[in-house]
């Protein structure tokens, strides 16, 4: 049983449902919408789980190479390939169909299997192949929150769009820090971080420097939009600049200590 919950990545899962419940609680106002939450919520974490699981399945072979994943349920023989397929399979597919019959807005359901469909079939895939795997990896990662919207709204509005935005700026410098962290295992397992085909970390800290002045601007917009005030205003500013300050950091010191501290600095924002 340990080994199946560990398939699913519980850390994972639990900042992707929380900004499932973010996404519903900003779309719900001021009503608090305590059964759409909780469906949406149950439903996604299936979704999920079943991702994370197939993730693992696809990646047991490069997982067996990298000293931080050698030990998880595939690589180290505890499960076999057949057993964690279907289980990842039957938790995605359950999730999606829970979703669509449970909410009374489908979109949210069809967002949840194009999110998984997208992790396991595109992005997973894709890290054998491409250093923009980061970048295409983060449209599946910044879906969840939509996935909370559209279980209130049934619709796909500009405040949806920014929500989407401000997470997929996000995990740019969030993903790339910890490329650069693992970097040397990544290269040993064959996966095309850009960390890995750009040893001195320029590329690295510039595309770092890049999302996080971009993800200051559009964390700014909800401001303009006449939808968030003075203290949103102030956070949204106070912890940009602490996100920008240290990927700045990590241009002057391209290291693993600074890398963590971006590491840091992006979970503090989210």
């Amino acid at each position: 049983m340990v080994d199946y919950v560990e398939l699913t990545k519980p850390r994972v899962a639990v900042l992707v449902l929380f900004t499932v419940g973010v996404g519903v609680l900003l779309a719900g106002g001021r009503a608090f919408p305590f059964l759409v939450l909780l469906h949406t919520i149950l439903g996604t974490a299936l979704v999920a789980a079943g991702a994370s699981a197939l993730n693992q399945w696809y990646e047991r072979d490069s997982d067996a190479r990298m000293q931080r994943t050698e030990k998880r349920p595939l690589p180290s023989g505890r499960l076999q390939a057949l057993e964690v397929f279907v289980f990842g399979l039957a938790l995605g597919l359950s999730g999606v169909l829970y979703l669509a019959l449970t909410l009374s807005h489908l979109l949210a359901a069809l967002l949840a299997a194009a999110t998984f469909v997208l992790y396991v079939a595109v992005y997973t895939p894709l890290k054998r192949r491409t250093p923009l795997n980061t970048l295409i990896g983060a449209v599946p990662g910044a879906l969840p929150p939509l996935i909370g919207w559209c279980a209130v709204r049934g619709e796909w509005t500009h405040e949806a769009g920014m929500l989407f935005l401000i997470l997929f700026l996000w995990q740019v410098p969030h993903f790339l820090a910890i490329a650069w962290m693992y970097r040397t295992e990544y290269a040993r397992a064959g996966l095309l971080m850009l960390p890995v085909i750009d040893p001195d970390g320029r590329r690295t800290s510039q595309n770092m420097i890049l999302y996080c002045l971009a993800l200051w601007a559009v964390s700014l917009q909800p401001v303009f939009y006449g939808e968030a005030g003075l203290l949103y205003l102030s956070g949204a500013m106070l912890l940009g600049l602490m996100f920008v300050a240290t990927a700045l950091g990590f241009q002057r010191w391209r290291t693993y200590c600074q890398a963590r501290r971006v590491l840091r600095a992006s979970l503090l924002y989210l």
